[in-house]
């Protein structure tokens, strides 16, 4: 079933708030193999100036699966969650967020492709990512969605 791009693009998405935390961040420092200890020693992270463990570059896809219902827009979007793949994300910094901050979420649909003539379609969401009133970060996802009853 082809996405409706009009309805995907008004799809309106809650804030949400999330505090980042020690212990998550030294856990997915190691989970990605990341061996720098300003990742997962405090002393270090101050020694090298900064305030807290910063957020590894990485870190900020996680934190959209705190949202109450993080693939609720799939559902209202009539897709199979068994035909999804993750495609790409990739990631946009303005600041450095660190152990202890508050960061709120703020997702959108921004764009819906169709590929091999309606066999799949890249569905990119856009997550901007606020630390009181300041930007830290843009976070895009591309959700594969796969059509395989659709011949090219």
């Amino acid at each position: 079933m082809a996405i409706d791009i009009a309805r995907a693009r008004a799809l309106r998405f809650p804030s949400f708030a999330v505090e980042v935390e020690r212990g998550r961040l030294r856990m997915f420092a190691r989970s990605i193999g990341e061996t720098d200890p300003v990742y997962t020693d405090v002393e270090a992270a101050q020694d090298a100036g900064h305030r807290d463990l910063p957020v590894p570059p990485t870190f900020f896809f996680s934190l959209g699966l705190e949202a109450p219902d993080p693939f609720g827009y799939l559902d209202a979007l009539g897709v199979d969650r068994r035909r999804i793949l993750h495609g790409r994300q990739r990631f946009e910094y303005a600041r450095t967020a660190y152990a202890g901050d508050t960061l709120v979420l703020s997702e959108r649909i921004t764009d819906v492709t169709v590929k091999r003539g309606g066999a799949m379609e890249l569905l990119e969401k856009t997550t901007d990512i606020r630390r009181g009133g300041d930007h830290v970060a843009r976070a895009r996802a591309v959700i594969v969605v796969r059509h395989p009853e659709v011949s090219e």
